[in-house]
């Protein structure tokens, strides 16, 4: 295999051949790959002298990286490793299962505020309504009652401005007293706000008539997705409900984070939806909530582009707005004793360096620490850089 050089704050370096370096990963290639593209490499004579041993490492090199694998760039090339630079992610490796929901406020689900009987039913499922339409118009005993107190309510305020004109012209005049005057201004005053007091509790009960009937009104416009009554039903507390009614004409994009992703993800972030078919929209975060117990958030996002009906599938990946998060291929992430490390390509060879992963998705894995990103590192049969460092241990070791 490769013959690895340990930097000088390692333990004794191996000689490092290039014969057999080249021969050696072309063995392991053949037998990861089945002998495929063998036939491409150029490999050194047999006879071919053994190159001199590589110079020392960089003495700049950071401490952590004392595994090194001397290996020039056009050697890598022609083993099939591939350099390359971490990707700034932006977050885009998060794929956000989700669905096209109602906007808040685009579904309303119409009781009947007083209990009563159903006289009249006025609209059926399908049915396109404006706001404030009727859709049925109910008999009750406490509505009337409501009206009544009204009626009443008006009665005695119609009394006290009468009596306080009275007075008004009887203290200037000089017949009543000021003392008498302030009574009669009181109780005009006090009968005024039991009116409107009366007004507020009948109109909770949707305005009802003397005979107590009611309309019971759409607070929305849409279309009825639900009639629950019928003529000569009986309405009671426990079962009030009418109908129901949406507009789909309102409808966003509800997603679900998973717990990595919950805390990355802000208003204002977009998202690249994918529609069934594979159409894909953009849209904008417009609230994240917070996770639940187990940890998911739910996000709500919307396009200015047309969406699929409410209910319809869909998935989004993140694509700003998240911080710019590193990532590598998952073959560029290799394990060196227990910890997850990459190949940095220093221009005379591969150095080790530990990293700190975090998610992957999409055949990519993300660098939370430990790469700048700016590095040039081993992006592809990063593997064979691994093999060599251990086969460099275990000659070390006899």
């Amino acid at each position: 295999m490769f013959s690895s050089h340990r930097r000088p704050d390692a333990a004794g370096p191996a000689p490092f051949d290039r014969r057999r370096l080249l021969g050696g990963a072309a063995a392991l290639l053949l037998a990861a790959a089945g002998g495929f593209g063998l036939a491409r490499w150029t490999l050194p004579a047999a006879g071919a002298p053994p190159a001199e041993s590589e110079a020392p490492a960089d003495p700049h090199a950071d401490e952590g990286e004392a595994l090194h694998v001397p290996l020039s760039a056009e050697e890598a090339e022609r083993l099939g490793i591939v350099i390359d630079s971490p990707t700034r992610a932006a977050g885009d490796l998060a794929t956000l299962p989700g669905r096209v929901v109602l906007s808040p406020g685009a579904e309303a689900a119409v009781d009947a505020p007083v209990a009563g009987v159903v006289v009249a039913v006025r609209v059926g499922p399908g049915d396109r309504v404006a706001k404030g339409a009727a859709l049925a118009t109910i008999r009750s005993a406490e509505g009337a009652a409501s009206r009544s107190e009204v009626d009443a309510a008006e009665a005695g305020a119609i009394a006290a401005r009468a009596a306080e004109r009275r007075d008004r012209a009887l203290f200037a005049d000089g017949w009543i007293a000021a003392s008498r005057l302030e009574v009669t201004v009181a109780e005009a005053r006090r009968a005024e706000a039991e009116l409107r007091a009366a007004r507020a509790r009948a109109q909770t009960y949707g305005a009802p008539d003397s005979d107590g009937l009611l309309q019971i009104r759409t607070p929305i416009a849409g279309v009825v997705t639900a009639v629950s009554v019928a003529p000569g039903q009986v309405l009671h507390e426990e079962a009030l409900q009418v109908a129901s009614v949406s507009d789909a004409r309102q409808v966003e994009l509800a997603f679900q984070a998973p717990p990595q992703y919950a805390h990355r993800i802000g208003v204002g972030d977009r998202l690249s939806a994918t529609a069934p078919g594979g159409r894909t929209l953009s849209a904008v975060v417009t609230a994240v909530a917070p996770a639940d117990t187990a940890g998911v958030a739910l996000i709500r996002a919307r396009s200015e582009e047309g969406l699929p009906p409410v209910g319809a599938v869909m998935s989004a990946r993140l694509t700003s707005g998240t911080g710019g998060v590193l990532s590598v291929p998952q073959d560029a992430l290799q394990t060196l004793d227990g910890a997850p490390s990459v190949f940095v390509f220093d221009g005379d060879g591969f150095s080790a360096r530990p990293v700190t992963p975090g998610a992957s998705s999409g055949g990519r894995v993300e660098i939370v620490s430990g790469l700048r990103g700016d590095e040039r590192i081993a992006a592809r049969n990063a593997f064979l850089l691994k093999a060599e460092l251990g086969r460099g241990d275990v000659e070390h070791a006899h």
